[in-house]
């Protein structure tokens, strides 16, 4: 048996080719999904990231197979489009309930088998929208601020053991996470209608032309592989990749007015 990875988020898009790319590099994979998904070789694995028990049961029954896990990648993820003031408070807790809290369930269960080991690798897809706030999925944003905040402090944390923790960052993929997008009603006479119609066209746009998830899958192999994985990593086209260094070194008043011309605002 290789090296054992978790990989959630595995039915499709970045998920997917995480857990086929490190499948092809040797490693043994469970790839978690809510329904289970046909696979290229690797174990499906039926797991609901929102749900406790259904976590802790993946989990211990991806232990009691392999006895081990060196690796967890935090896949799992959708976005929800709407205005901040429009997004019903419901909605925008389920948001956070699989980007943020799916993550920190799988990594608190998976935790001990790595600290009796005295390594593992964990990685937390996040997003360049963990950097920049995305105008009208400002819930998807804060979702991925979260997930930078949780490795960057896990980190320390977990150090000591012998864990790791990095941050994937992806620009714009071209994945099935664009045409499931769900998008928050919104009246023609909403005083947001115009600006979110034309932000979202464009950032679907942008995606559409986005890098191949394999890319994405091909960093987080290096990651679960290297004896010293990088804390951040971005990948993605470069004019994406410079915003969060831009953001951090031009006057804020600036960098906005270049944001808000990119997205039409």
């Amino acid at each position: 048996m290789g090296e054992v990875a978790v990989v959630t988020g595995a039915s499709a898009g970045i998920g997917r080719s995480c857990a086929d790319r490190l499948f092809r590099h040797g490693w043994t994979v469970y790839g978690a999904s809510r329904r289970g998904t046909r696979s290229a070789g690797w174990h499906p694995l039926v797991m609901d990231v929102d749900d406790d028990r259904s976590v802790d049961e993946g989990i211990a029954a991806v232990l009691a197979d392999s006895g081990r896990i060196d690796a967890v990648v935090a896949g799992a993820g959708w976005g929800l489009a709407g205005s901040v003031e429009e997004t019903p408070i419901d909605e925008a807790r389920r948001q956070l309930e699989t980007n943020f809290w799916g993550a920190v369930r799988v990594v608190q269960r998976t935790l001990p088998a790595m600290r009796a080991a005295g390594r593992g690798r964990i990685v937390l897809v996040s997003s360049i929208g963990g950097q920049l706030g995305l105008p009208f999925q400002a819930f998807y944003s804060a979702s991925k601020f979260a997930m930078e905040g949780l490795g960057e402090a896990l980190a320390y944390e977990v150090a000591p053991f012998g864990v790791t923790v990095s941050l994937v960052e992806p620009g714009n993929v071209r994945t099935d996470f664009t045409d499931s997008r769900r998008l928050v009603p919104v009246a023609a006479s909403s005083p947001y209608a115009a600006a979110m119609a034309g932000a979202i066209e464009t950032m679907a746009a942008a995606e559409r032309r986005g890098v191949a998830p394999d890319r994405v899958a091909a960093l987080v192999e290096r990651l679960c592989s290297s004896d010293r994985p990088a804390r951040r990593a971005t990948v993605g086209r470069l004019d994406e990749r410079i915003g969060p260094v831009a953001k951090r070194l031009i006057p804020n008043r600036i960098f906005e007015r270049a944001a808000k011309g990119s997205l039409g605002l």
